[in-house]
This record gives structure tokens, sequence and C-alpha cells, in this order.
């Protein structure tokens, strides 16, 4: 039962006759702030006092008199200056109660009209270990996908794996040239990463030597415009303020065009100042200075199945795989499909030439572009050289999903730094003839270290996630010991099964803790507030589910028998026991609100203050000494459906629980 869905199906009558389209003034019931004032609250009257020239709470009181809601809430209170105060019925949140603790899906329905969803999700380059960078794509995909597949949607939740191009005629060039063969068979993955660093290494410093010169000219010329702009800004005349407003802002555009210039060549000059005292990079740089060139050959004799290059490939992607299907396992991640960029390669030449026979593409410098109305930069499909890029790939992708699946959308589930890209792609995909698919661009913002910047190793390399997750696993172990070792009565778990613990709460913690961050933001990775038993994390919730589970083994309850007892009853007797009841019930309005716009954190912040209210609950009302027997029974029923529900809401952010702590 979504409380807010029905409370609008409530008014709708009301208020569709006052406006052309209601859905604005429906999208104003809200929970109250205040729970004197009710549970729920409309504010609709103030907004509709100008349009319809009446006092609002003159609206509000009409509103009122209309409404049919005597089966779900006390009379309707008008307060202030149109406020229409709900309050629901207690017996009818027993009633719901009572509906949901026989039902495994919590009563929760299906979707009537259920989609056909592609989540486009994780997508690693597979030459390369995945890295702290992966684990927002991969954990809030796979949480997007377990809600949608809830609700009753069919999922397809595909791994669109980077295993193909550029990158592998990199380590085709490594392992020609500075493979090392014993690193090599003991551990493949390894030394792949390795010549994979070393040749990029090598290929940005040629690249940063070409581009150094023409970035200084470039400043020199920006920096000559600046002066320009700034004498004009002097001699303007005061009195023109519009003249000096569009001053003013031309030259904040030329400033910080100066300042990306100056970072840029800062960053090209500490990497070629690092290789160069670097002796044995310095001397590879001499001893392969055509290096950017040979990569370009090897990517394309591979792209023409060349059968040295294409065997070698071979070989090496059933052990890149491997090695992440290590990291997928760990984190309980699952897919349905699993095409890599190599499986739609042979499609890339058709999907050119049909965008240039639709007249959507055209050549410009040699290479093949689609111009778009609101882009100043065309998005290129066909370089001038003949290779495709990733747009080429990701239009041959929509174009098989639709053929395949026929999905009524499709959702990227990719950083925001590849918003442009995006945008593009949707663009030409609507021109292209894909105007019936929604496709959405999931983004999200990055995972920060302690400084502010993007979280990585003292060396400055990316974070390796499976190195990551030990941590967090060793994290946890310290926690649950401390945890075990400080009870009263002595511990309760054998080391071997604090081990086990502490596996499930780590890797919860690093899932949770990106979760319940709203997916645009970037966060601080603090490893100790992630374990923390106390606050928004994975172990408290983990926890508050394992304190009702001791409750029943502590009481000796078979709470499966009294779950299914008809004569049981669920009575909300004292405040705490009412609140924590309607906040149960606002599960499916809190899992919708998650889906409207993609955003896990909104489930976290559910499960968050479900749990908080279930510790007043338990504080305020005793359960296993409750003096009544009918009492107890349903404080236990109540606790029950808590557990269910922190479980199952877990489940949907792909996070496990343990009965014991």
């Amino acid at each position: 039962m979504n409380i807010v869905a029905e409370l609008k199906e409530r008014f709708r009558p009301a208020v569709a006759p006052l406006v052309a389209d209601p859905e604005a003034l429906l999208d104003m019931i809200r929970p109250t702030q205040n729970v004197s004032f009710g549970d729920y609250q409309m504010n609709c009257a103030m907004p509709l006092e100008k349009r319809l020239g009446r006092p609002a709470q003159e609206i509000a009181t009409d509103l009122v008199a209309d409404l049919k809601i005597d089966d779900l809430c006390e009379s309707p209170q008008v307060a202030g200056k149109g406020f229409i105060n709900l309050k629901l019925r207690t017996s009818w949140i027993e009633q719901q109660l009572e509906e949901a603790r026989r039902d495994e899906r919590l009563g929760v329905l299906a979707v009537t009209a259920p989609q056909t969803i592609i989540v486009d999700f994780s997508s690693p380059n597979v030459a390369k270990p995945m890295h702290v960078g992966h684990i927002r794509s991969t954990v809030i995909g796979d949480a997007i996908s377990r809600m949608l597949l809830f609700r009753g949607h069919r999922v397809i939740r595909d791994n669109h794996l980077g295993d193909w191009g550029t990158q592998f005629g990199m380590i085709l060039y490594g392992m020609q040239n500075f493979s090392r063969q014993a690193d090599y068979e003991e551990n493949p993955v390894r030394e792949l990463s390795r010549l994979y660093r070393l040749v990029r290494k090598l290929m940005d410093y040629h690249e940063s030597t070409e581009k150094l010169p023409r970035r200084q000219m470039e400043l020199q010329k920006c920096e000559a415009t600046l002066t320009k702009a700034q004498a004009a800004r002097n001699s303007h005349d005061p009195a023109d303020k519009a003249g000096l407003k569009k001053t003013d802002k031309e030259l904040r555009r030329i400033e910080s065009q100066c300042r990306e210039f100056r970072d840029e060549i800062r960053s090209l000059q500490d990497l070629l100042s690092a290789i160069d005292g670097d002796v044995t990079l310095s001397g590879l740089t001499q001893t392969h200075p055509d290096i950017c060139d040979s990569v370009l050959r090897e990517t394309a004799l591979l792209h023409a199945s060349d059968p040295a290059r294409l065997e070698r490939w071979r070989e090496i992607l059933p052990k890149c795989r491997e090695d992440i299907q290590r990291t997928y396992d760990r984190l309980n991640i699952q897919f349905d499909v699993e095409l890599g960029e190599s499986f739609y390669h042979d499609r890339l030449d058709r999907v050119v030439k049909d965008l240039e026979a639709r007249d959507l593409a055209r050549k410009s410098d040699g290479a093949t572009c689609v111009f778009l109305p609101d882009f100043e930069a065309p998005m290129i499909v066909r370089k001038r050289d003949g290779a495709f890029l990733y747009a080429t790939t990701d239009l041959a992708t929509i174009q098989y999903r639709m053929e395949m699946w026929q999905p009524d959308a499709i959702l990227y589930v990719v950083d925001f730094r590849q918003g442009e890209h995006f945008d593009k792609l949707f663009a030409v995909a609507r021109n292209w003839g894909y105007e019936q698919v929604h496709l959405q661009h999931i983004k999200f913002g990055t995972v920060l270290g302690d400084d502010g910047r993007p979280f990585k190793t003292r060396a400055g390399d990316s974070v390796g996630l499976e190195g990551l997750l030990d941590e967090a696993v060793t994290a946890a172990a310290k926690v649950v010991e401390e945890n075990d070792l400080q009870k009263e009565a002595g511990p309760d778990f054998t080391p071997q099964e604090r081990a086990s613990i502490a596996n499930i709460v780590g890797h919860a913690a690093i899932k949770y803790a990106d979760l319940s961050q709203n997916r645009e933001s970037d966060y601080v990775y603090q490893q100790e507030k992630m374990v923390a038993m106390k606050g928004n994390t994975a172990t408290y919730m983990q926890y508050s589910f394992a304190r009702i589970q001791n409750i029943f083994a502590k009481g000796l309850i078979d709470i499966q028998a009294l779950r299914q007892d008809p004569h049981s009853k669920i009575r909300l007797l004292q405040p705490a026991e009412r609140a924590l009841g309607l906040q149960l019930l606002r599960f499916e309005q809190a899992l919708d609100e998650a889906l409207e716009d993609y955003r896990p954190h909104l489930m976290t912040e559910y499960l968050f203050d479900l749990a908080k209210n279930f510790s007043d609950f338990y504080n305020d009302c005793p359960v296993l000494r409750a003096e009544e027997q009918d009492e107890r029974i349903s404080r236990l029923l109540l606790c029950d459906l808590v557990g269910r529900t922190i479980g199952r809401g877990l489940e949907l952010l792909g996070i496990s629980v343990v009965d014991r702590m």
C-alpha cells in the first residue's frame, strides 16, 4: 500500500474540477513534519487562492466537504491558511498491517503495467582489475535492478564490458615489448594491468610532449585577449549598467579559460617531469618514440581479425573475465547479459552507412560525423583513419537491444563525466528512429579521499576494489570482535563465526555507504564510519535486524507459526506502536520514491527511519515482558514485520543480513 498514492486518488475527484491538470496539486500531499498536526498534509489550497479568487481556507473547507475518505482517515482538519491535516484511522493502519504480516511481499503489490527495462551498469574495462571507481556504477545499478524487479518489471541487467578497442592494442604492444613471462604465468591479470599502465604512461609522455607547446601558445593568446578585455572593462562607461554586466560576464569567461590552460599546462609539466626523473621510464620513452602509432596499428590489426592478435586476445580475455567475476561474486552481483564491445564490432560499419543513407551523418575533415543543432561539436562515428568510436558502438548496442528485447526504457548507470556523450547519443538515437524508447543517463558523483580529491593510493593510482573490500572486512572484524567480547555473559561466537559475520558486514558497509548518498553527490570514503554501529550505516541496520531475531530466540518464539495464527492480532495502543506501524506502511511509498528518479538513497533513508522508530518502540513498549498476552503477541508481530521489512529493504539494495551479531 502506497498511502500517498491512495490519498491522491481520494483527493483527485475534488481537485480535478478546479484545474486542467491536477497532478501538480496532488503532488502536494506530504507526511506532516509535526505529528501533532496528523499523519499527512495537503497544501494545495494556497496555490489555488489567487487562481480561483477565493480565500484558501474556504477552498480547503470545500475540498474537505467533497472528500470520500472516512474509511481511511479521521475527520480532516483545516488549519491556518488552508492546510488540510489528515490523520489515518488507527484501525485502518492495524488492518493494513494484518494483511502485510501474512504476505511475503509485505503488502507491496506488483505494478499493473510492467515494463521491459534494460539497466546498463558496471561495464569495466576487462584488461584491468576493478578499482574504486567501479563501485558506484556496480552497486547503484544492482540496487535499481533489484527494486524494479521487486516492483514487477521485466529487467535485463546488461554488463557492457570493455573488451575491445585501444586498450587491447596497448596490452598487445606491451606483451610484445615489456612482458615478464614468469609474472604473467603467476598472475596474468596483475601483469596485464602493469603492461597497460606502463604503455599508458609512455603514450601520455609523447602525447604531452606534443600538446604542451600548443597549450602554452593558446595560453599566450588567451592572456593577450584577457589584457584587452581588462582594458576595455576599465574604460567602460560606469553608467552603462547593462553593458558592464555583459563585459564582466565575458571577462570572467576569459579568466576561466586562462585558468584552465594554466592548470592543464601545470599537469602536463608535472607528468613530463615525473617521467624524465625516472631513469627506466625516461629510457623507454627514447627507445619507443612511435609507441602511440604502434598501439593504433596493433588495435587496427586486432579489429581486422589478424590471426596472431586475435589468438592472443582470446587467450587474455577469459583470464581477465575470471578476475572480474571474483569481485562480482564477493558483492553478489548478477547480470542477465554480458555482451562486450567486441560483440558489436561487426555491426559498426552498417551503423555508419545507415546514418549516412538517412542523411544523419556526413564527412567532415575526413571523419564521419553526426551534426546536432544543440551541440557545438558533432558526434564522430568514424575517424578519418577508418576507426570507430565508443559512440558508434553505443548506437549499435541500442539497435541490437531494440531488435532483441523491444525495451520501454534503457538506463545507463555511468558517472557524470559522460553526460555530454549521452546527451549526444540519445539525440542521435531519437533522430535515427528510436523515439519510442526512454533513454536515461543515471549519473553519479565521485568517491573522494580525505583530501577532497578522487580516492587514490599514495602512489597516485586508483584504489583496487578487491583490496578495498578486504580492508572493509578487516575493519568490520574488529567491530564485531569488540562488540562480542564486551558482552556481559561472555562472547557468543567462535572466531570462525565472527569471521563469517565480518565478511557479510564488511561487504555490506561498502555498498550501503555508497547507496546512502544522493547518487549525484561526491562523497568521502571513511572506513571507520562505514562499519560504525551507530548512525545511518549498514552495520546499524544489520544490528537492528539481528536484535529482532534475538528477541524471538530469547523468548523461544516460533515466529512463523505466530505469523499465520488466525487468532493473533496487531493492536496499536501506544504512540510508539502507532508510529512504528505507520512507518511500516510507508515501505511501498519509499520504494516508489526511490524508483521515481532512480535514487536508492531514499530507500536507505526510509530504512534508517524505520530502525529509529523501532528503537523508540523497543524502549517504550516491553515485548517479551508485556503485561498482557495479547499485547505481547501484538508486539511480537510488529517486531516480525520490522525485521522482515528491514531484511527485504536491504535485500533490494543487494545487502545481506545476519541473525546474530
